[in-house]
């Protein structure tokens, strides 16, 4: 079967399976479970609409508890064992944190990842915003807006493979294809440079992709807020005397200030998860490990599992902060 012929089934089937759950679960209710007749007519109408919710939830429960709740719960069990020879494990208790706080590449990852949380939310809010601004006071702002949100499109890998062509590295004799070494060679510079090797440097260069996908989306979210802003307080500035840049940093900034850090905790989010980047352009080499791609080495590559589900801890409890504070932000808003 042909992956685009499997594609097109699975939806069909799922979406129809869908339908045929909600209209079977309350053909139940209505007519075996609660049937809307007799002397207890109202008292089971009442019951059947008290039921019906959770019925309709039960699907998104079961997914969520399976795919969501099971595998925290199996991860922190494997975190505190050791797999013996026969497929067993043995109880360890924080052994696994304790060797994996030993290991010079574990603080090398997390000392990368909080490199990755400095810069990459702040630059592409900060760019996302300049966009956003910029864009709604031109023409063809609308045009330029889908280019710089077309890599929102892309997958992280396909991103990765296209900024290795970029940074890519050719011996001096022969022509460069990388755009970065062919302006280095062009303004004077002598050996062609194998940019993603230098320490320090590479983790910036790989930084780049994560900010050119993540500019889209603040620009989005963020021309958005920019919009709502009422006209009374900008008109208003403007009769005061109020110079552009004072009208953006201190009228409209200060109205968006919560979308801001929606934006910038969202962004931080995926930074923590950050992965397929890595994995593509260098695989956590020279110095650019990062916990999600330690985590992907001590679980398949060294089949180290206790020490692997420490790592895939220390993410969750790295991201739980910022979803609960995104979560509260949001219910305080709906209020």
């Amino acid at each position: 079967m042909t992956p685009a012929l499997q594609g097109l089934l699975t939806i069909a089937i799922g979406v129809s399976g869908c339908v045929g759950y909600f209209y079977l679960s309350n053909q139940f209710i209505d007519k075996v479970l609660f049937p809307p007749r007799g002397p207890n007519a109202g008292r089971n109408i009442n019951r059947a609409n008290i039921i019906r919710p959770w019925l309709f939830l039960f699907p998104a429960m079961a997914a969520l508890g399976l795919y969501l709740a099971y595998p925290v719960v199996e991860t922190l069990r494997l975190s505190l064992t050791e797999r013996v020879p026969g497929g067993s494990y043995r109880w360890v208790g924080l052994d696994n944190y304790v060797q994996m706080a030993a290991e010079p590449k574990f603080w090398e990852a997390m000392r990368n990842n909080m490199l990755w949380l400095i810069v990459v939310p702040a630059m592409s809010t900060a760019f996302g915003l300049l966009v956003a601004q910029l864009t709604d006071r031109i023409r063809w702002g609308n045009f330029a807006k889908s280019l710089i949100f077309m890599p929102m499109a892309i997958s992280f890998v396909g991103a990765s493979v296209i900024w290795k062509l970029v940074y890519d590295s050719r011996p001096a004799e022969q022509d460069q294809i990388g755009i970065l070494n062919a302006l280095y060679i062009f303004f004077g510079g002598t050996d062609p440079q194998t940019w993603l090797t230098l320490p320090f440097w590479n983790s910036l260069f790989l930084m780049v992709v994560l900010i050119w996908i993540q500019t889209g989306f603040a620009m989005v979210i963020l021309s958005a807020a920019l919009r709502g802003i009422p006209e009374e307080t900008i008109e208003a500035a403007i009769l005061d005397g109020a110079n552009p840049f004072q009208i953006f940093f201190k009228i409209k900034v200060p109205q968006i200030k919560t979308t801001i850090l929606v934006v910038w905790t969202t962004i931080t989010i995926t930074v923590l998860k950050v992965f397929d980047i890595v994995f593509a352009m260098t695989n956590g080499q020279w110095e650019t490990q990062v916990l999600a791609n330690y985590m992907y080495d001590k679980l398949f590559r060294a089949n180290d599992w206790g020490v692997g589900s420490a790592s895939a801890m220390v993410i969750m409890l790295l991201v739980a902060p910022i979803l609960v504070w995104n979560v509260r932000n949001a219910r305080k808003e709906m209020e």
